[in-house]
């Protein structure tokens, strides 16, 4: 699985965040970085659950088969 976030659609609330830390981290400054490109396969379903809850639909899984 690969994580593409459009950064443009991005608002930076922080949901997916909060849905998989270890995938995504908020900054102070409100900017939100992809701390895993590439999750770890235990990482999925909160990666999925993340992706699906964003608001401004910014986030993107692909499948790196």
């Amino acid at each position: 699985m690969r994580v593409i976030v459009d950064f443009d659609q991005c608002d930076g609330n922080g949901l997916c965040a909060d849905a998989a830390p270890e995938v995504f981290e908020l900054g102070e400054d409100d900017v939100l970085r992809v701390r895993a490109e590439h999750p770890a396969p235990a990482l999925w379903p909160a990666t999925e659950i993340a992706a699906q809850g964003c608001p401004k639909l910014a986030i993107t899984l692909r499948d790196d088969a």
